[in-house]
């Protein structure tokens, strides 16, 4: 659960030792959810189902309302969390436990749907532009019925952490040179990072081995890995990462930004039908009999 900064220096004294490096590419591809909100989907498409424990990940980015106003109405989750992270706009949450929340630029919210909850997701506007990220992590056969529960974070409570010259991270969740994020959750032991990297910034990440991990640059190109395994990552690309204990990266001349996510992976049997995510078909059509009877 805890990611340490090496920086530029420590970068270029590890030779690349179990650095990292990226052993395919994804492209996000164009489709709609909810009610007709246009998005691009990365994680959750046929190219990439799934990259365990991480089930799904969507990027929203419009600035015409028409795009994305409908939202997405009441509709049920069950088996696994939700992590959205707004850039831009707002987005306000009620669920049927009757709790309320609004998402503005920079925020997060962090939801462990459990053994079920039924809630709606609708943007408001803020001149007309709604940008983030929805992440949906699996949960262990063992808390896929615990409790239903939410955590929403402001971005004032989210911690920036220097990583080295012109490199910082917005901390969403795990441990970075001794500061914890805004979350700590769960059996998977998340890290998730926004990382800012300045033009032609360089650094290097500490990470836990055998920890699942992705990076994918949402402005701007990346160069991943140490030596000649060192390869180029653009902007809407998906970088699915080698096990190691340590990420290389260097921004482009124009700099970026990226999101960076590891997480233990699960090695459990994936039972999927929209958003339900179980073990068997079995639990599937409990969830479904259990939603359609009110016990959510």
């Amino acid at each position: 659960m805890k990611a340490e900064s090496l920086g530029s220096q420590g970068a270029a004294e590890d030779a690349g030792r179990g650095s990292r490096h990226l052993t395919s590419v994804v492209t996000g591809m164009a489709t709609s959810d909810g009610a007709g909100v246009k998005l691009t989907r990365i994680i959750g498409q046929p190219a990439l189902p799934d990259l365990d424990p991480f089930l799904m990940l969507d990027e929203f980015n419009s600035d015409d309302p028409k795009a994305y106003i409908a939202g997405f109405p009441d509709h049920p989750h069950r088996g696994f969390e939700t992590v959205t992270y707004m850039l831009a706009g707002a987005l306000r949450h009620r669920d049927n436990k009757g709790n309320v929340g609004l998402l503005g630029p920079g925020a997060m919210q962090w939801m462990t749907a459990g053994r079920g909850i039924v809630h709606s997701e609708m943007p408001e506007q803020r001149d007309g532009l709604m940008r983030g990220f929805q992440l949906w992590l699996n949960l262990p056969a063992r808390d896929k019925l615990s409790p239903a529960h939410y955590r929403d974070v402001a971005a004032e409570d989210i911690p920036t952490v220097q990583l080295g010259d012109g490199l910082t991270a917005r901390l969403l969740a795990g441990e970075i040179e001794g500061r914890r994020g805004a979350v700590e959750t769960g059996a998977t032991e998340p890290i998730y990072l926004d990382v800012i990297a300045e033009p032609s910034a360089m650094g290097a990440l500490s990470v836990p081995f055998d920890h699942t991990a992705f990076l994918y640059p949402y402005e701007g190109e990346v160069t991943v890995g140490h030596g000649e395994a060192a390869k180029q990552l653009r902007r809407r690309q998906l970088g699915i990462l080698s096990l190691g204990n340590r990420l290389d990266l260097a921004a482009g001349p124009s700099g970026a930004r990226m999101l960076f996510a590891a997480a233990k992976p699960l090695r459990e049997p994936i039972a999927k039908y929209g958003p339900f995510v179980m073990n068997t078909e079995a639990e599937i059509h409990q969830a479904i009999a259990d939603f359609r009877a009110g016990r959510f």
